[in-house]
């Protein structure tokens, strides 16, 4: 009984309050940080810029670059920007993501599926690898 009523939840969602969602609360976030972060940095130095040249580097690399930072000199201004770039990044990715589940196990629909796993294959190669 209590499968069939999970089941149901899961026949009732919609993919555009999910999508709605993932984008609203991506945006939120990214741009929280980037505020958070450049007024830390004016409160520190008096100035709005940051320091990192992302030309050239992907997000795997661009995370772990942060992450060494963060280990050796702590959370800094420039961090707090870097994640909000990071987070503004991967919004469409989650919701490619999202929408392969939601394709794969509320609708079953094999070939949307597909088609939607093969944008989420390409861009995982861009932002991770290329």
């Amino acid at each position: 009984m209590r499968h069939v009523a999970r089941m149901k939840r899961i026949a009732d969602l919609d993919m555009e309050p999910l999508v709605s969602a993932i984008l609203l609360r991506g945006i939120v976030l990214s741009v929280s940080l980037i505020v958070a972060g450049l007024a830390w940095q004016w409160v520190a130095t008096g100035q709005f810029g940051i320091n990192d040249i992302l030309q050239g580097v992907n997000v795997f690399h661009f995370l772990l670059g942060d992450l060494h930072d963060v280990s050796v000199a702590g959370l800094h201004p420039d961090v707090l920007v870097d994640l909000g770039v990071i987070t503004l990044l991967l919004i469409p990715y989650v919701r490619v993501l999202a929408s392969v589940a939601y394709f794969a196990w509320v609708e079953r629909q094999w070939l949307y599926t597909l088609l939607t796993s093969g944008v989420l294959f390409t861009l995982t190669y861009m932002l991770f690898f290329g």
